[in-house]
């Protein structure tokens, strides 16, 4: 080989090529020499994507945008993914930015564990976001409402929403006048000291009068707590006496616990009732007694002759005073 100039041109531009063809290649990624899987994802607008921009999983570059064309009314954008890249079929994809002026890319969440690897030609769900235009459209709206709502309390119109109110102070001037002194004139006797609140509040004889009582109620509590200890104990006690009573301890505990005392007092009752009801319709002796006329007739006859007998008896001896109760009687 000759060492022309021909040939060291030939030789220097091959160098060239080859070294911007492995520049290109480490740029992208060595896209080229590996080998990945072609993922889709349709977008309603590209917001200015470029083929070449990277594709990102949760912010790690895992392949490049391949191609980008309209199909059925959406964008349609192919990504060349790492063989790799742990992309699932219901990883959702979405088109971002770095910043303001920053550069496009496509960005893939993970999915679900449990889903399936994506596959070439597999298609990703994707999700829209605003873009810059319509973030500063919507920010213009807002500052149209906001000078819309600063001009209605500009000029007339605030004039005209204060007009009421002013209406109602000129119409009201004398009453408010009025009101306005006689507050200045209850502060003034407060401050001074006159009033039931200004010696409530300059006297100190309720503040004295209510650290005294505080100080009373103190001595009283510590007085009756060995009364309160007491009560507790008392309570204690009761709580206990009315458990043993539930329990049938006791004698009170038995006469309300054993079913045998009060069935034998239900048949007592029952006895006494038939015995009354015997005696009030005349039957027995006790009933003849208190139903027989002739018996109070007589009783009222004996009780008259005892008082006749008594009469005069007092200036006589035993002796005498028995022979003439017997006289008397029989």
């Amino acid at each position: 080989m000759k060492n022309s100039l021909e040939t060291r041109l030939g030789v220097f531009f091959a160098v060239i090529v080859i070294g911007a063809f492995l520049l290109f290649e480490l740029i992208g990624g060595g896209a080229l020499f590996s080998r990945g899987k072609l993922v889709k994802a349709q977008f309603a607008n590209a917001k200015d994507l470029k083929v070449g921009d990277p594709v990102k999983l949760a912010g790690v570059q895992v392949g490049r945008v391949k191609e980008i064309k309209l199909r059925g009314g959406r964008v349609e954008v192919g990504m060349t993914l790492e063989a790799d890249a742990e992309v699932h079929t219901d990883s959702t994809a979405t088109i971002q930015f770095t910043g303001l002026l920053g550069q496009n890319f496509v960005s893939l969440s993970f999915g679900t564990a449990t889903a399936p690897l994506a596959t070439a030609e597999t298609v990703l769900e994707s999700v829209d976001q605003p873009d810059l235009s319509q973030i500063m459209a919507k920010l213009d709206g807002v500052a149209d409402g906001v000078q819309n709502m600063t001009k209605s309390f500009s000029g007339e119109e605030f004039s005209k929403l204060l007009g009421p109110f002013t209406d109602f102070l000129k119409q009201n001037q004398p009453r408010l006048t009025a009101i306005l002194g006689n507050m200045q004139n209850i502060s003034t006797m407060m401050a001074e000291g006159q009033g039931t609140m200004g010696k409530l509040l300059k006297d100190d004889t309720l503040y004295l009068s209510g650290v005294s009582m505080m100080t009373n109620l103190n001595r009283a509590a510590v007085q009756f707590e060995p009364l309160a200890t007491d009560a507790r104990v008392a309570v204690a006690e009761a709580k206990k006496l009315v458990v043993g009573m539930s329990e049938g301890k006791g004698t009170l505990g038995r006469l309300m616990t054993d079913e045998k005392l009060y069935t034998e007092t239900a048949t007592a009752m029952t006895q006494l009732k038939e015995i009354m009801q015997k005696i009030n319709g005349g039957q027995g002796s006790i009933g003849q007694l208190v139903n027989d006329p002739s018996f109070l007739k007589n009783v009222k006859l004996t009780l008259q002759k005892v008082d006749k007998a008594t009469e005069g008896l007092e200036d006589t001896g035993p002796l005498q005073i028995l022979s003439t109760v017997a006289g008397q009687l029989f």
